[in-house]
């Protein structure tokens, strides 16, 4: 097993869920600072205001509020990213563990409402600027070279109230004017640009919601919501190249590995379908430059008829990203038939596959998905590859040692970039990997603290409580070792 020698190993977080410090130095609201914590069982949910009454309904990653509604900030009620793990203001030793792990790439995002706080204002917040400049430069100190995401999860909040939530072409405008501020500030600090993160969770995630039961008008609205994205990004995509030819900017999709359940030829035909409708279709617009044949079909299903100009098609054609990036944590099942196994958790469900194991989250482990999906992804657009998420969320317990033996985790990364070599070996351009919550943080599925990822244990609870202090888990030093031996030693 042999990884490149400039092989980006490091690891993956997002702001809403590290940073806190939500109301500080400017930063204005964003759609995440209303969404509250939640559990396995019960879902997180957005709070606002409608007809002056307080509300709330479930969250669903990348969902802004109800049309017509405002915001707003229950004081009954627990705000996860309010706090978080305070990175804002331990960013410099949480960078200095980051770097003795060897990290050789770090992926964070940028808070859209910490540069313009409503989110359309043409000139910036410098103290936002600032921020994100002292991060980058304490990055490059170690050597280890950000990987930004410009969107991850926190459309601003007014933006999100004006536009309902991406209905208005108006928000290309005021992301690519966004974009277009970050590249002119950090040229020469970052190379590596994400457009939007998991952009194909407005179609997951339909459902969600809405108790599982989607109108024609939801399928309308997430379709322009995403295709109003993919001009954005492809703007964002020529701008970027304009003021810098050696940015390198990417898609970053969720990626989900789907696989019939029997052979019966109508399960073989539903899989092809759910690829082309959850994977194929985002990457096809963002690699491609323009809408696959099948669009139609997926248009056709559910009465959608979009907004697209001709110089959409344009964008879209001259705003190729230049990567592929993507997050794996399962696969699922895909069938015509009826189901007894059914798996239920945190955005899973379905048939449970019996071949595979599954966490305490509902989410199935399986490394040989990521080869797959690797290797039918690189085919497809023969484009270079990150994997930009992975890792198994878990409880971590303190051991009587008052050390985190957490051999569950190296077990599951350890597969997994065994997968990784496999796809390297069989052709597959996979040029970096970040493991998600390198340091623990808040989930954005749940907004738990207690569903735990990182090489770094932090001390905070699902209620807010704890010191926040930071301490290595034993596969922090196991990491250590892979990025020194470049994925040759995965020993334990």
């Amino acid at each position: 097993m042999k990884f490149p020698k400039n092989f980006l190993w490091g690891g993956a977080t997002a702001a809403n869920q590290i940073e806190g410090a939500y109301n500080v130095d400017g930063k204005g609201l964003s759609v995440s600072d209303i969404t509250t914590a939640g559990d396995l069982k019960n879902p997180r949910m957005l709070t606002y205001k409608l007809n002056g009454k307080l509300q709330e309904k479930p969250a669903a990653p990348g969902a802004g509020i109800p049309a017509g509604s405002v915001g707003a900030i229950d004081p009954n009620k627990y705000y996860p990213s309010h706090v978080a793990i305070d990175f804002y203001h331990r960013y410099k030793d949480d960078i200095k563990m980051f770097a003795e792990m060897g990290f050789k790439t770090f992926r964070l995002s940028i808070a859209w409402t910490r540069i313009f706080p409503k989110g359309d204002e043409k000139e910036p917040n410098q103290a936002g600027l600032d921020f994100y400049r002292k991060v980058f430069e304490e990055c490059k100190k170690y050597d280890i070279e950000p990987l930004v995401t410009i969107s991850h999860y926190e459309d601003p909040l007014y933006l999100s109230e004006k536009y309902k939530d991406w209905s208005d072409r108006k928000m290309i405008d005021c992301y690519v004017h966004y974009a277009e501020t970050l590249f002119k500030e950090y040229k020469g600090l970052v190379k590596y640009w994400l457009t939007f993160n998991e952009i194909n969770s407005a179609l997951l995630m339909l459902g969600i919601s809405s108790g599982g039961k989607v109108t024609d008008a939801q399928y309308q609205h997430a379709y322009q919501k995403l295709h109003y994205q993919f001009v954005a990004s492809a703007r964002a995509v020529k701008l970027a190249h304009k003021i810098d030819p050696n940015y390198v900017v990417g898609n970053m999709i969720c990626g989900i590995v789907n696989y019939p359940m029997t052979p019966d030829p109508k399960d073989i035909l539903a899989n092809r379908h759910a690829w082309e409708k959850s994977i194929f279709y985002c990457g096809d617009v963002q690699c491609k430059g323009k809408y696959p044949t099948y669009a139609q079909r997926l248009w056709n299903e559910h009465n959608v008829h979009l907004d697209i100009t001709d110089q959409d098609k344009k964008d879209l054609a001259e705003g190729k990203v230049d990567m592929y990036t993507f997050s794996y944590y399962m696969s699922n099942l895909v069938t015509t038939h009826k189901v007894k196994d059914k798996m239920s958790g945190n955005f899973a469900a379905g048939a449970k596959n019996p071949y595979l194991n599954y966490s305490d989250w509902g989410w199935a482990t399986d490394p040989d998905g990521l080869q797959y999906f690797l290797e039918v992804i690189y085919d497809r657009y023969e484009l270079p590859v990150m994997v930009v998420e992975n890792g198994l969320g878990a409880v971590d317990k303190i051991s009587s040692d008052g050390k985190i033996h957490d051999d569950y985790r190296i077990d599951y990364l350890k597969q997994h970039i065994e997968a990784m070599g496999r796809a390297i070996a069989d052709g597959v351009d996979l040029i970096g990997y970040t493991t998600w919550g390198c340091i623990d943080l808040v989930s954005a599925g749940t907004g738990q603290m207690s569903k735990r990822y990182g090489f770094i244990y932090v001390d905070r609870d699902d209620k807010g409580n704890g010191t926040l202090d930071r301490m290595p888990k034993d596969s922090f030093y196991w990491y250590k070792k892979v990025i020194a031996s470049n994925g040759q030693d995965l020993s334990e």
